[in-house]
């Protein structure tokens, strides 16, 4: 197995991505459409970040950070992992990147790449953003179809300005037929400068810089 240690900075706000509302799924959809409209397996499908699009700017559908022990906002593995998904997606396009030859991809990156914030401890998932200073409140207008038509609504999110960081480990199988190593992972990285993570990162929100530290 083979490791590297990154810091990302990040350079826009990041926003929470974590449902205030644990049941958002379940109590807001039903409040919003008849009972027997979806099966619970297809409520269970619709992603938080569709829910968002419909709130009514209560605490249902805030977004927020996860939370340490010590109180402090941080961010679960899996949202890297999920970004590690998205980039790949969307730089395999270009056959002259290292993404295009990775075939099968999520589950290339589900099975072979893992992210710890310390791979000495890998029961840990959660990685504490550190010098965020104070957690604000980003609030912006978002457009959502429901079962009653067109809705514009207001969408709450904690925020977390610029200047913060994380630092994790990934980790990573090596594969003789594909590029799976440090050099595909840059590649994921460096997009990060343009996408970012978190919610509302189609605006630049969560975009980061980031360092290889060992």
């Amino acid at each position: 197995m083979n490791k590297i240690r990154v810091r990302l900075t990040f350079i826009d706000s990041l926003l929470g991505s974590e449902p205030a509302n644990k049941e958002l799924h379940q109590d807001y959809v039903q409040s919003l459409i008849p009972e027997d409209l979806y099966e619970p397996e297809e409520l269970k499908a619709i992603k938080a970040e569709e829910l968002q699009a419909l709130k009514d700017g209560d605490e249902k559908g805030r977004t927020v950070f996860y939370r340490n022990e010590e109180g402090n906002p941080c961010l679960h593995n899996n949202h890297i992992k999920g970004f590690f998904k998205a980039a790949c997606k969307a730089l395999r396009d270009d056959k002259t990147n290292l993404s295009s030859k990775v075939t099968a991809y999520k589950s290339e990156i589900d099975n072979k790449i893992f992210v710890y914030p310390d791979a000495k401890n890998p029961g840990s998932r959660f990685i504490e953003i550190q010098n965020y200073g104070e957690v604000t409140t980003c609030q912006r207008p978002l457009r959502g179809q429901t079962a009653q038509g067109e809705r514009i609504a207001i969408a709450d999110s904690d925020m977390i300005g610029p200047g913060a960081f994380i630092e994790f480990d990934i980790v990573w199988l090596k594969h003789d037929k594909k590029p799976i190593g440090e050099e595909l992972i840059k590649e994921w990285l460096d997009y990060g400068m343009r996408k970012g993570l978190g919610q509302w990162r189609n605006s630049g929100k969560g975009a980061f810089t980031y360092e290889v530290l060992q």
